[in-house]
């Protein structure tokens, strides 16, 4: 259950802000269709941190507990760092192809994550958690819950949202799992 909603939160947090949300509010803008644009989300969203989630098991079996307790620590102390830096949609990742509104979303919001803080904070959720599947649902959920407001209310929620207070808390999340890592909280998974 740890893993799980350790995962939703720092994913709902850290994707405030994040390009994949500003490609949903251009996906919504453009379409005006939110249903195709929400189950397509989904979908990317379910590939792409499933294969994330698979990259960051193989980590975990790849590396012995002490080298994966500093590893990981790192790598959530620099989440810390990235979560601060704003983020901007990219040329490519805004340009639509014409395979309708679901393929379209699927399509652009799997390129988009590829590479994206929380793919790799995926990655890292799942090395430190040997719980694959609470991994993958939990930084779904997190994706679903900052997307879907910015498909159905756009503009709206971008405005009334303190983009730089949200960063700050998800790099302080982020911090305090890098630390603890480092400090040996992981004992218990063994690293």
């Amino acid at each position: 259950m740890e893993a799980f909603l350790v995962s939703t939160g720092i994913v709902a947090l850290a994707e405030i802000g994040d390009k994949t949300q500003l490609l949903a509010f251009l996906l919504a803008a453009k379409f005006r269709r939110p249903l195709p644009i929400v189950l397509g989300i989904l979908v990317a969203t379910v590939a792409n941190h499933a294969f994330a989630a698979a990259v960051g098991g193989w980590i975990s079996a790849a590396l012995g507990p002490d080298l994966l307790r500093w590893v990981l620590g790192g790598a959530f102390l620099a989440m810390a760092a990235w979560t601060l830096v704003p983020d901007n949609l990219d040329e490519g990742d805004a340009k639509l192809a014409h395979y309708g509104v679901f393929m379209t979303t699927v399509v652009a919001f799997f390129l988009a994550e590829m590479g994206d803080k929380t793919q790799i904070a995926t990655v890292a959720l799942a090395a430190r958690y040997d719980a694959m599947l609470a991994v993958v649902a939990g930084t779904t959920l997190g994706m679903m819950l900052a997307n879907v407001p910015a498909v159905y209310l756009g503009a709206r929620v971008a405005a009334a949202v303190p983009l730089l207070l949200v960063h700050g808390i998800a790099a302080a999340v982020f911090a305090v799992l890098g630390v603890a890592t480092l400090l040996g909280a992981g004992a218990r998974f063994g690293f």
